[in-house]
């Protein structure tokens, strides 16, 4: 097999926002507990942090990384997550089916990303909660005011707010193997609802919406245009989730995968201008 690269430096499309190399970290397997955080193990430092994973995680210059899920997002109950580890509960995790210990949460995950030199991008659970849960968590996140939840986090020993900039408005909604899935309907219009709650407390903060879990759902692209259909004026992304894997071996059409990709972007591309010509929104919603 051969293949050729032609390359021009005068020839410039737009430049590349470097967060399109970002990542995401979940409560599944080995990828937190052992993965990242493993107290006693010889590469580990006073917080419990693999520094092996962190030299590797600071040499990759990876931009932000999205937490705590994936599927375990959609029944999570953040505030397990916080304050003493001796106090924390642990919980059934309906996703993953295992038993979630708690002793790697909210917190702990900024203290690693300050040590991974990476951004945090929080995931809000839109499943099996809603708005009141969310603004709870935002506040406790970012909140400085002198008000309930950002003081509990100071009492936490955070003084300062944690300035998340990036707030995933659930996760793969339209999959029925979610907690709390919903239609596109229902889902579009609680994360209007959402997104519209946390522009009162930041207009600043970058939100993103949940597309299709992948382009093979029944419901796509139809979920994309009913969901934006609903929330386009409140929101700055929609997300878009695809998966390629070489499992059948077949090396030809996996190194191919990209043209089904360009597709695929290209379609969610075309939903959004129709949405926003529709609504005659001024604002721009990216992927």
């Amino acid at each position: 097999m051969k293949a050729s690269i032609t390359t021009n430096a005068k020839f410039q499309i737009a430049p590349i926002d470097d967060r399109i190399y970002g990542s995401f970290l979940e409560h599944l397997g080995r990828a937190i507990y052992e993965g990242i955080y493993e107290p006693g193990h010889p590469s580990s430092n006073e917080k419990g942090f693999r520094t092996d994973v962190l030299e590797i995680i600071r040499d990759l210059h990876v931009p932000v990384i999205r937490y705590p899920g994936g599927n375990y997002v959609s029944a999570f109950k953040w505030e397990d997550s916080v304050g003493p580890r001796e106090l924390r509960p642990k919980r059934l995790d309906l996703a993953w089916r295992t038993i979630e210990t708690n002793q790697f949460g909210i917190a702990e995950f900024h203290d690693w990303c300050q040590q991974a030199n990476t951004a945090y991008m929080m995931a809000i659970n839109l499943g099996s909660r809603g708005i009141d849960d969310a603004r709870n968590l935002l506040e406790y996140c970012n909140d400085n005011s002198g008000a309930a939840w950002g003081d509990l986090r100071k009492q936490h020993g955070y003084p300062e707010p944690f300035n998340i900039r990036m707030w995933c408005l659930g996760n793969e909604i339209d999959g029925p193997w979610q907690v709390g899935h919903k239609t596109a309907y229902e889902y579009g219009r609680l994360a209007n609802e959402t997104a519209k709650t946390y522009r009162k407390f930041d207009e600043d903060l970058e939100l993103i919406v949940c597309g299709s879990s992948n382009d093979k759902m029944a419901t796509y692209p139809e979920w994309e245009a009913e969901v934006l259909d609903q929330s386009y004026e409140s929101v700055d992304y929609i997300s878009l989730h695809k998966y390629w894997n070489n499992y059948p071996k077949d090396t030809l059409n996996y190194l191919a995968s990209h043209y089904e990709l360009d597709e695929y972007i290209g379609t969610v591309r075309s939903v959004i201008q129709y949405i926003k010509a529709k609504k005659r929104a001024k604002n721009d919603v990216y992927i």
